[in-house]
């Protein structure tokens, strides 16, 4: 027996990088996948079918079940026409891996409304479009799993990537809002940010030493070393997991803690402005966080 046996998985972005490593491990788990990937430029131009067809061929080749679906996953339409097919094809979907992305990189008074709204429209628009097509069916057969991709660019910090990070830290409230609005009906969904060496990774501004050597350590993580954990919390075995933020790092895998208070300060006349500065920010400042990028907090050499 397989982890995945008799399950339908689709996953977006699936034609290269961690996506195709999901889909092939997903195949090899037992599941039937739907591999979508419209095969677009790192930034979202253009369009080429191969890469998703070529993975359909290696799980194909290999014994297992897949479909190709070319859709754009920031286009509502083409979102729920992964369901569509998935049950068209398979009878069913039992899990969705929201892993599609663009990348639009540049420094925050820099960034253009076109490059902000392209990778919130991809990132977090195709998360709940696609989410959304799957829900009712979720609800009906009374489970299912959502596994969307965030990143340490939102949860941590990075430069050059305003958008790319609002957009994660924006899926991380998705994926939260649809735990607790789906549990009722056996529905799980989690967050995974992953550390690998991809096409999103390559786009990493490099001004630096530091930064230089932190690229260096992105290259030593491989995509495939994402995909068990994605596997796994699309699986029975993660039935009670549902709402957490996982992270993968080479063989190292990391549970973050969501936004919890950590200091209060009680005060019966109330507050003001000079109160404020006088009282609370003496109080609160060893409790203050730094302004730090991912790189920062994983300083050492992934294992």
């Amino acid at each position: 027996m397989h982890m995945l046996d008799g399950k339908v998985v689709a996953i977006t972005g699936a034609g290269r990088g961690i996506g195709r490593e999901i889909a092939l491990l997903c195949a090899r788990e037992g599941a039937a996948v739907v591999v979508n990937d419209f095969g677009g430029s790192l930034s979202g131009d253009g369009s080429d079918a191969g890469p998703a067809v070529t993975v359909v061929k290696e799980i194909e080749q290999a014994g297992g079940r897949a479909i190709v679906n070319l859709a754009n996953v920031a286009d509502a339409a083409g979102a729920a026409s992964i369901v569509d097919d998935a049950i068209g094809a398979f009878g069913r979907v039992d899990a969705i891996v929201n892993n599609a992305g663009v990348s639009r990189d540049g420094m925050f008074h820099k960034m253009t409304a076109e490059n902000w709204q392209a990778v919130i429209d991809v990132h977090l628009g195709g998360s709940f479009y696609l989410s959304r097509a799957a829900a009712p069916h979720f609800r009906e057969q009374r489970s299912g799993s959502f596994v969307h991709m965030t990143s340490t660019s939102g949860l941590i910090g990075n430069v050059g990537q305003s958008n790319y990070a609002a957009a994660k830290m924006g899926i991380v409230g998705l994926s939260n809002s649809i735990a607790l609005d789906m549990q009722s009906f056996g529905v799980r969904s989690n967050c995974v940010a992953p550390f690998a060496w991809s096409r999103m990774t390559e786009s990493i501004p490099v001004r630096s030493d530091a930064e230089r050597q932190r690229v260096e350590r992105l290259k030593t993580m491989t995509p495939d070393k994402i995909a068990p954990i994605v596997a796994f919390l699309c699986s029975d075995a993660a039935v009670d997991v549902s709402g957490q933020i996982f992270c993968v790092r080479k063989n190292e895998i990391f549970l973050f803690s969501p936004p919890r208070p950590v200091r209060s300060l009680h005060r019966a006349e109330g507050w003001s402005p000079a109160t404020i500065a006088s009282e609370l920010l003496p109080a609160f400042r060893p409790s203050l966080f730094p302004l730090q990028v991912s790189g920062d907090l994983f300083a050492w050499d992934p294992v």
